[in-house]
């Protein structure tokens, strides 16, 4: 049975581009995979027939070829040429060209050791947390080596192609039908060995250095929030990319405010005279201003006082909590003679001054008697 065209499988000109090619035959690839085809055949068949144009295709060398000679390029007398298609070893190429990039991989799967992702622990007071503010950290990390620019290799030199895996960064070896892929034990999959290496970091691109960072907090961060600074972690090996730095924030605990999400509460003790005839007093708002409350006459401890608008900021968006007064009726104490003869004769003046302790104790009364009957 005649082969068909590879450019006709693909569904391509001959003209296509290489992104072009690799963007059809992964649509196509998806479609016929054996894994949503279980037992179709004729699927199988399919794709195996789409992986050896792609193989082919997306090699400069074999496209050349194949657009001069055609199939009879790739075969002899008695069947394919030693260099000709290989299913088990071409499908692992073309997988780690759509995907290696994925994987921590190059397009020619040679591995890239990503360097470690970091965290650091910033505290913050509650009034950065309500301002928002730009803060610097200094980050102890291993950073690329400046005297080899990050390859390893000493300066003048260049890592040299790894040998036993002619810098592909694996090796494989054939059991029977399958074969086998695994990461190069010579070059650690880098796919290059350095012969000389760099005095200065020993061969492996890094450094430890110190490292000063401007953070942004934004206004209304909560407690907890993590801020990502992407490539701000390790570097990696060799050139490899870097990882990421994760700044991990915490509030500090504040002597006058304590927050519930985008509110603030905030308990403010009154004079037993305020609170008995009505008053004005002056409370403090977290953005460092004040705040008038009128209080009424009898006010009970435990009361609160809502201004609106004056919690935290919340965040994406223009609205802001609000900022909870709970009163908190204060007993005098160290009084003179004097004041404590006017309460004596504030007390011998009348009842119904107190109506909860009144109705309290009227109810125990009511128990007390309940009991003795």
């Amino acid at each position: 049975m005649a082969k068909r065209d590879y450019y006709e499988l693909l569904g391509v000109g001959r003209d296509a581009s290489d992104d072009a090619l690799k963007k059809s035959y992964r649509k196509l690839a998806m479609k016929y995979h054996p894994d949503r085809n279980p037992g179709d055949e004729d699927s199988e068949q399919k794709f195996k027939e789409l992986s050896e144009a792609y193989d082919v295709l997306r090699d400069g060398e074999k496209r050349a070829a194949y657009d001069q000679f055609g199939h009879a390029a790739f075969e002899a007398a008695g069947g394919p040429r030693p260099g000709g298609f290989d299913f088990g070893s071409s499908f692992t190429d073309v997988f780690d060209d759509l995907f290696g990039d994925f994987m921590g991989g190059d397009r020619q799967g040679r591995s890239r050791t990503r360097g470690a992702d970091l965290r650091f622990n910033l505290q913050i007071t509650l009034e950065d947390a309500f301002h928002g503010k730009k803060h610097t950290v200094r980050v102890p990390t291993s950073v690329s080596c400046e005297a080899c620019d990050g390859s390893g290799a000493e300066s003048d030199t260049a890592p040299a192609t790894c040998p036993s895996c002619r810098g592909h960064g694996k090796v494989r070896a054939q059991s029977g039908f399958f074969t086998i892929e695994r990461t190069c034990p010579t070059c650690q999959g880098a796919g290059r060995v350095i012969e000389n290496p760099c005095q200065a970091c020993h061969g492996s691109g890094r450094v430890q250095r110190e490292k000063s960072l401007a953070v942004t907090i934004p206004a209304g961060v909560e407690d907890g929030t993590r801020i990502r600074l992407a490539g701000e972690g390790e570097a990696g090996l060799r050139g490899g990319p870097a990882g990421d730095l994760y700044i991990f924030l915490s509030i500090a605990p504040h002597r006058l405010f304590r927050r519930e999400g985008n509110h603030i509460h905030c308990r403010v003790p009154i004079p037993m005279t305020t609170a008995a005839l009505g008053g004005t007093i002056e409370v403090p708002t977290i953005e460092g201003s004040r705040a008038r409350i009128n209080i009424p006459a009898g006010a009970q401890s435990g009361r609160q006082f809502r201004l609106k608008g004056k919690g935290m900021p919340v965040m994406r968006s223009h609205g802001a909590g609000d900022l909870y007064i709970q009163t908190m009726i204060e007993t005098p104490v160290n009084l003179s003679k004097r004041q404590k003869e006017l309460l004596r004769e504030f007390e011998g003046e009348g009842t119904n001054h107190s109506p909860e302790s009144e109705g309290f104790f009227s109810k125990v009364k009511e128990l007390w008697d309940d009991l003795r009957d």
